[in-house]
């Protein structure tokens, strides 16, 4: 036999194998600024995937990690605000920051990128009124289904819930709108 000549059974194995090690690569979780964010999340039902993860930051200071989990994976922040299908951002915080400065970031957010303001205003205000003090390694977690609404959760606890899916998209905004909180957390979110 020639040395170089591989039977077709190796072959076929060494394909599974490879498959195996490729599935079970991409069903690990994803390792970033010491978090670890699972590859995909079961809410309500719905299998939300990992769409990307970015860092947000001032100047040298690290403030937040976010993570942005859709039904459908896509780098097009239009199609996923679009959608009405499941979708969560989850901010895991890199340091400790009070319920003002978290108020103020997503305030901030809103104002920049949300198209009907004037009438998501009301319920925007009323989810922000929710907002806690925070500790570092905590997470804020804004999650998005359709039938029942947007549900702003304090690590596991659900604080309150939003409906209408023009309220999701003001929030969801904040980081796939054209003014993110920046340009580099989004890229991150996007999977770019």
């Amino acid at each position: 036999m020639h040395p170089l000549h591989v039977p077709m059974l190796t072959r076929r194995t060494v394909l599974f194998f490879i498959g195996t090690l490729l599935i079970c690569a991409s069903a690990q979780a994803v390792e970033y600024q010491g978090f670890t964010l699972p590859n995909s999340i079961m809410v309500g039902g719905k299998n939300l995937r990992l769409n990307g993860v970015g860092l947000r930051s001032k100047a040298v200071l690290k403030i937040y990690v976010g993570a942005l989990y859709v039904e459908s994976v896509s780098r097009d922040p239009v199609k996923i605000l679009s959608a009405d299908s499941g979708k969560l951002v989850r901010m895991l915080l890199l340091r400790d920051m009070s319920r003002q400065e978290l108020v103020d970031e997503l305030q901030n957010g809103f104002e920049r990128n949300a198209k009907n303001k004037a009438t998501q205003n009301e319920a925007f205000n009323t989810m922000l009124a929710l907002v806690p003090d925070m500790r570092k390694g905590e997470a804020l977690t804004f999650v998005y289904l359709p039938g029942k609404g947007t549900a702003l959760q304090v690590s596991d606890k659900e604080l309150g819930v939003f409906h209408g899916k023009e309220f999701a998209n003001a929030v969801f905004s904040i980081w796939l709108g054209p003014k993110p909180p920046s340009e580099y957390l989004q890229i991150g979110m996007l999977g770019r």
